[in-house]
């Protein structure tokens, strides 16, 4: 018999529990404002490839717009669009321009590299799959 579900637990698609998304999520929200210092640190940066630079800086704009996906006034889930869009940025960052030169520049308590790729997985789980693809093909992948 499975678990019972909790009130912070999230369903997948597939049906498969998440249950430390919602943590997960706020963790990324308290770290908003060193994922983009780091984002502004990484566009300065020289070793990052221009095409990255610039969707680093896209993904600035968005973060500081203040029309959003989902309104801020949202608890949790306001900030989760901001967190998720800088998150695909990094996450295209630290391919293009080096985990070296990301590491770099964070100054955040956490192991940078492993908390946007824990951030990533979860992100992917709730973008829609034309959107999955529409980033793919801007960023290269």
């Amino acid at each position: 018999m499975a678990d019972p579900l909790r009130p912070d637990a999230v369903i997948g698609p597939e049906g498969h529990r998440w249950p430390d998304t919602r943590n997960r999520v706020k963790e990324a929200a308290l770290a908003l404002p060193n994922l983009v210092k780091l984002l502004g640190r990484l566009i300065r940066d020289p070793r990052v490839p221009t095409g990255s630079k610039a969707l680093a800086g896209a993904a600035l704009a968005y973060v500081a717009s203040p029309i959003d996906f989902v309104p801020d006034v949202i608890p949790v889930l306001g900030r989760s669009d901001d967190v998720f869009v800088a998150i695909f940025a990094l996450h295209h960052l630290i391919k293009t321009a080096g985990e070296d030169v990301v590491v770099e520049h964070w100054d955040g308590t956490l192991d940078v590299l492993e908390f946007v790729n824990n951030l990533f997985e979860v992100a992917v789980r709730f973008v829609p799959v034309r959107v999955k693809w529409t980033l793919n093909r801007l960023v290269g992948r």
